[in-house]
């Protein structure tokens, strides 16, 4: 199906909507006869407060959005007079947010402040200006000072695809900085610009040729998150759907379930989900993944959601479904179709990495009660157990609808607001989830394979599984000295989501879905 982009502003993340057609400004002053001689600066301030004091998880735990906070005005108003930045503000009454104590520290890894709400929304569907690829930074401890990205996924139409970019390239230059051991990390940083000059080399024994240089300029790219299926005939005796899938995208939704009909049409009797690229998404998306792969799980329990104590209302259960729920870009509702369930599957096999988080970790956490085994195969997983909304500029809808929102600007929070269980009650994962099955894959810097060959490590390593014989991987002195390199671009801090469908929360409280 060709997915037709709305590429505007989405409304994606409220918990209710209400259809007051009043102006934001018709908001009256919960005080106006109060005698206060402070002077507040910037009201921003006071819906970042007021949003966290409602609905952030850790709320109780801290101290400065006690409820009581704000009974004295003027030492409330001197208090927030006291920040000029609103993230600064967000990021000390967040309750030990890794920002201000340090991540070794940190109870809060995941809230941030929103610039602009509408761009977000986009993100959250896939829809970002980018170059178009994922990377890694290997350091070849060879003894020289040699460093190189390697390229480890390109989205087909993206500037990096239409380039000529493919999974396995290597890169040792940025605008004309060959990377070294001492300037990877400010020369990685050169891909935050808008344009980018890239170098590439071919390896051979340690040494590299240079290739040919590919200059690009980023775009708006609607990434499809079904990057990549295949359904293997003979696998021990069996027949192996697998699956790249990289983000719990809503308005891919029925993209996903054609896949699933493909692989049930095929008869696959094993499947390896790969989720190494996937940070999260849609709560809802991911339940729905987890019904198509799992049949005999019926309607029972997949997760449970809970918030603090101002919104237990809002605690619920996400059920294993029947149905598929379709939405478009805009976050819209669109209706529902038969979901395709494998019901030959008992076990499943994860491919995972450091970059597998949230909705992806909620699929191993919701399936291990049901299945016969899950077994994940790569890295540790990154130990999300939490979810977050937007939170807008909204008071009288409690700072959760979009339709709302201050039209001044475009700030916006998206606040850790609650936890997620499965349905024997277990979350604790906040350290990731163990492989059963260890491969670090940038150990195949050299040689790294295209998606859906057998012979690609972390997918031979299932595959061998399933025919049960043990996966042996032989390391050459190259791959085996090679170090993974922590980078980050400041785009990509905050990959690694789950959040809430809105309409479809709605729709389920009045009755209007099942």
């Amino acid at each position: 199906m060709l997915k037709k982009y709305i590429l505007a502003g989405t409304i994606v993340l409220a918990l209710t909507f209400v259809t007051s057609c009043n102006d934001y400004n018709d908001i009256e002053d919960e005080n106006p006869d109060e005698n206060v001689d402070v002077e507040l600066k910037d009201p921003i301030n006071d819906f970042v407060w007021k949003g966290l004091n409602s609905w952030y998880n850790w709320q109780v735990e801290s101290v400065n959005l006690a409820d009581s906070k704000d009974d004295i005005k003027d030492d409330y108003y001197t208090f927030l007079n006291g920040y000029n930045d609103y993230r600064d503000l967000m990021y000390n009454l967040a309750y030990k947010h890794y920002s201000v104590v340090g991540s070794e520290n940190a109870i809060d890894r995941f809230s941030w402040f929103v610039e602009d709400y509408e761009a977000q929304a986009q993100a959250f569907q896939g829809i970002r200006t980018r170059f178009g690829f994922t990377s890694r930074v290997i350091s070849l401890n060879d003894g020289s000072d040699k460093v190189v990205i390697l390229i480890a996924m390109v989205e087909p139409d993206s500037p990096a695809g239409k380039a000529g970019m493919k999974r396995g390239d290597l890169i040792n230059a940025i605008n004309g900085t060959v990377l070294t051991s001492a300037n990877f990390d400010t020369t990685y940083g050169e891909l935050s610009n808008e344009s980018v000059t890239l170098s590439f080399v071919d390896e051979q024994d340690g040494q590299f040729t240079q290739l040919d240089d590919k200059t690009m300029t980023r775009a708006l790219v609607a990434s499809n998150p079904i990057h990549f299926t295949k359904v293997f005939d003979n696998i021990g005796g069996k027949k192996v759907g697998y699956l790249v899938y990289n983000q719990f995208s809503g308005s891919f939704n029925d993209e996903l379930n054609a896949a699933f009909a493909d692989f049930k049409s095929a008869g696959v009797e094993e499947f390896v989900l790969d989720l190494r690229f996937n940070g999260g998404g849609s709560v809802l998306t991911s339940a729905l993944l987890a019904s198509m792969i799992y049949s005999p799980a019926g309607t029972g329990v997949f997760a449970e959601l809970k918030f603090n104590q101002k919104h237990s209302d809002e605690n619920g259960v996400y059920n294993f479904e029947n149905s598929n729920y379709i939405f478009n870009t805009e976050g819209d509702y669109e209706g529902d179709e038969p979901l395709n369930r494998l019901n030959s599957v008992t076990r499943l096999y994860v491919i995972t990495s450091g970059g597998t988080a949230s909705a992806s970790e909620m699929i191993i956490n919701g399936l291990k009660p049901y299945m016969t085994s899950v077994r994940l195969i790569g890295n540790t997983t990154y130990g999300k157990n939490v979810g977050s909304i937007t939170v807008y500029d909204s008071p009288n809808n409690d700072y959760s609808s979009k339709l709302r929102a201050n039209p001044n600007h475009k700030y916006a929070m998206q606040p850790i607001v609650f936890q997620i269980f499965n349905k024997n009650g277990e979350s604790d994962y906040i350290q990731g989830f163990a492989p059963d099955i260890e491969i670090n894959e940038y150990n195949f810097w050299n040689n790294l394979l295209p998606f859906g060959d057998p012979n690609e490590a972390l997918l031979k390593a299932a595959l061998d599984d399933i025919r049960g014989v043990s996966s042996k991987v032989s390391l050459t002195k190259a791959q085996s000295q090679a170090q993974l390199l922590e980078v980050s671009l400041p785009e990509e801090k905050f990959e690694n989501e789950m959040y809430i469908d809105p309409v479809f929360s709605k729709k389920m409280k009045q009755g209007l879905i099942r």
